[in-house]
């Protein structure tokens, strides 16, 4: 084949076998089909012939992976398939998007131009959120092109090993802030599941690598524990004549971490670490009584715990999902989960829209994604031309969990948990929330920040004299309602600034000078503000005074600043004093961090050992973070070009501070008892302590001095060994 002909042999034959490998995921039904995956597969082969990926591997082994990824673990036709396949080809290569239309047609153009990267778009404050909006106008198109980037992404995180540790960062850091969100969002909870577990081996690979240890250890235990479980379980179903099959799922390495932060307890004592799945295959007008009937022989078997009970039969979830779920007392006093499904839903599940499409015409809870892309399409349409505004109100929406309530006439809407009385009225309708004046919830007045809960009744009032102000940005969580509501802020602006533009016009005309370009451009200047709306809306407010345009120079109707009144430049950021007999604490980017003007940021305290990186902020030189501090996805993410590696020179002595979070047993004479083993028993400097008590508990602060992760985690476990201490933890 012509398409190979520049390859070795041994890159041929693995090649030929990645192709063989997709070719049986691929559910082709025509010959035209089969062959328009050939022809993308060969105009890859051959675009790609000179590329290798970092880890030396030929090229075109990530595309055809791609496409086997699109096909097999999200069930996606030929379509996509051919997408994948051409995905890299227009960025990297001579071939054109003319050349794809020429040869695959405007569909799959649309797609490729789609999955095209955004190279020149380091000109914006945040390429990455430029590129998720684009992202999104072609989801709004045709979902497939998200689909094919999902498994981009998720090819690209499985072999992310060859990259540069700061550089993994990054990459994991925007898939955990954007592509895991999204991947919930669009159903796909396999993928969602493996981003976040592939994340954290980057960003916490130490925790990770611990609790992926312990799980394994478990493994055998907690097969015999499902085993035992189900046993009374099986001949009560097998009673029902149905096909079923029962398995138990551990929770994710991800989700396990998470449980730890969230409750602050060790992973012994975590009891729910599996649950169990009941998946049986019956038609889709028996499915709601079957699981039912298997509920009912569960609690007959156990008692259940009955705020536990999530019924998603009935009521699916927004992104499609459907289940049962209940939680009993098993054997043994332990709490199990137990979900209860059909063949179909657990498609579903697994495998989100792309599962949707496969029933569509069966299925009515297709029009739920209908209506998820119809909200994508309504904030789109939004003038907001801040990307990072619009990518932090999408993203809100993404991973919420949801309320449903009711219309007056009953008709129920979905909105993400935390919404409020004003989110409804936005979701109803724009102009409904521009004018909403007075909320009725369940028949009673509430105020528009009422937070609504499942079930309620939502009636609203209007009036044309209503308008948005921008206290309502406080109140509203969604994103439809915060890009209206500052869509009509910046249309009141605008026209209040019409006012301001008119008194500035008559005050330079009798100056004899005109409001053009560049005198737009000097009295921006002069008065310190970023846009013409700025400055005529301060104007018209009375916040900026027309009498001090005599301070400026007017020379042949041109407006000039005066020498003396230029504005100071900005002082630069304080140099750190560093004494250049101590060899340098660190290295940023291969450089002696000396060269910086650095510090160690507050918000996570880095410690000597601690992994870290660099980041360059826009007013205070560069801060030194932590790879697990709470904002380093959401800085690595939005703001990946400002980054770079940073890393420790481990020759050198100093001091850290690091804040410790202890829960125990509330005594007499405890607080002497933690003092004692920190400084009699441990020699270490504590630079504060706090502590209150409740009930027989404690929960306490103290703030030590340490020279080293080493050091601090030695601190930790031996506080933890401590009788009457329950758990240790450093405050991320």
């Amino acid at each position: 084949m012509v398409a190979l002909a520049t390859y070795q042999e041994t890159e041929k034959k693995e090649i030929q076998k990645a192709y063989k490998r997709l070719l049986r995921h691929v559910k082709i039904k025509t010959d035209e089909e089969r062959k328009l995956i050939r022809k993308a597969f060969e105009l890859s082969t051959q675009a790609h012939c000179k590329q290798r990926r970092k880890s030396g591997e030929v090229y075109i082994l990530h595309p055809i992976e791609v496409a086997r990824i699109t096909a097999a673990e999200m069930g996606l036709g030929p379509t996509a398939v051919i997408g994948a396949l051409l995905h890299d080809v227009v960025e990297d290569t001579p071939v054109t998007i003319e050349d794809i239309r020429a040869e695959f047609g405007d569909k799959i153009a649309m797609i490729v131009e789609a999955l095209t990267k955004f190279d020149k778009m380091y000109d914006v404050e945040s390429p990455q959120a430029e590129t998720f909006k684009k992202i999104l106008v072609s989801l709004a198109q045709d979902v497939r092109v998200v689909m094919i980037k999902m498994a981009d992404r998720l090819h690209n995180m499985r072999t992310l090993g060859s990259m540069p540790p700061h550089k993994q960062m990054k990459i994991a850091s925007e898939t955990a802030f954007i592509y895991a969100p999204l991947a919930h969002r669009l159903g796909l909870y396999k993928v969602k599941t493996e981003f976040e577990d592939l994340c954290m081996k980057i960003t916490e690979a130490e925790r990770y690598q611990e609790i992926e240890i312990k799980l394994k250890e478990t493994e055998k235990q907690r097969a015999r524990f499902v085993s035992e479980f189900t046993k009374p379980l099986r001949k009560e179903i097998e009673a029902l004549g149905i096909k079923f099959r029962i398995s138990g799922r551990a929770k994710s390495v991800f989700s396990v971490s998470n449980k730890m932060k969230k409750k602050q307890i060790p992973f012994e004592e975590i009891y729910d670490l599996f649950a169990v799945r009941i998946i049986v295959d019956v038609p889709k007008a028996n499915e709601k009584s079957i699981c039912w009937q298997i509920y009912s022989i569960i609690t007959d078997a156990y008692n259940p715990i009955p705020e536990r009970l999530k019924d998603w039969v009935s009521t699916p979830k927004s992104n499609g999902y459907e289940s049962l779920h209940t939680t009993v007392v098993g054997p043994k006093g332990r709490f199990v989960e137990v979900q209860i499904r059909s063949e179909r839903m657990d498609e579903v599940a697994e495998k989100g829209l792309a599962a949707h499409w496969k029933y569509k015409g069966v299925s009515s809870s297709n029009s739920i994604f209908d209506r998820w892309l119809n909200h994508v399409r309504e904030m789109l349409a939004s003038p907001e031309e801040d990307a990072v505004n619009f990518l932090n109100d999408f993203r809100t929406n993404l991973f919420a969990k949801e309320v449903y309530v009711f219309t007056p006439k009953g008709d129920m809407r979905i909105l993400p948990k935390g919404s409020t009385a004003l989110d409804f009225a936005f979701d109803i309708h724009s102009e409904v929330g521009y004018n909403c004046a007075g909320v009725q919830v369940n028949g009673s007045q509430v105020p528009i920040s009422h937070i609504l809960k499942n079930g309620d009744r939502v009636s609203v009032r209007t009036s044309k004299s209503q308008k948005p102000s921008e206290s309502w940005l406080q109140i509203v969580q969604t994103g439809k309602a915060k890009s209206r509501i500052r869509q009509a802020l910046k249309e009141e602006r605008k026209q209040q600034g019409e006012i301001g533009k008119e008194y500035l016009q008559r005050k330079l005309k009798n100056i004899k000078v005109e409001l053009n370009y560049d005198n737009l451009e000097v009295l921006l200047k002069f008065y310190g503000v970023q846009s013409g709306i700025d400055l005529y809306y301060g104007i018209a407010m009375e916040e900026l005074s027309l009498n001090r345009l005599k301070e400026l120079e007017v020379e042949h109707g041109k407006l000039s600043i005066k020498k003396e009144e230029k504005p100071t430049a900005p002082r630069p950021a304080p140099q750190r004093k560093t004494d250049t007999n101590i060899k340098p604490k660190l290295m940023i980017n291969g450089e002696d961090a000396s060269q910086f003007s650095y510090s160690l940021a507050t918000c996570c305290k880095p410690v000597q050992g601690d992994e870290i990186f660099a980041y360059t902020t826009t007013h205070d030189g560069v801060k030194i973070h932590r790879n697990a501090c709470p904002n380093a996805k959401n800085m690595l993410s939005k703001y990946g070009y400002r980054v770079m590696k940073a890393a420790w020179v481990t020759s050198f002595n100093t001091s850290f501070v690091a804040d410790l979070e202890l829960t125990g047993i509330d005594d007499i004479g405890i607080i002497q008892r933690l003092t004692n083993v920190l400084t009699n028993q441990l020699r270490v400097d504590m630079r504060s302590f706090s502590m209150d008590g409740d009930e027989g508990y404690f929960k306490g602060k103290i703030s030590v001095v340490v020279n080293n992760t080493d050091q601090l985690n030695f601190i930790i476990k031996s506080l933890r060994d401590q009788e009457y201490v329950s758990n240790v933890i450093r405050i991320e």
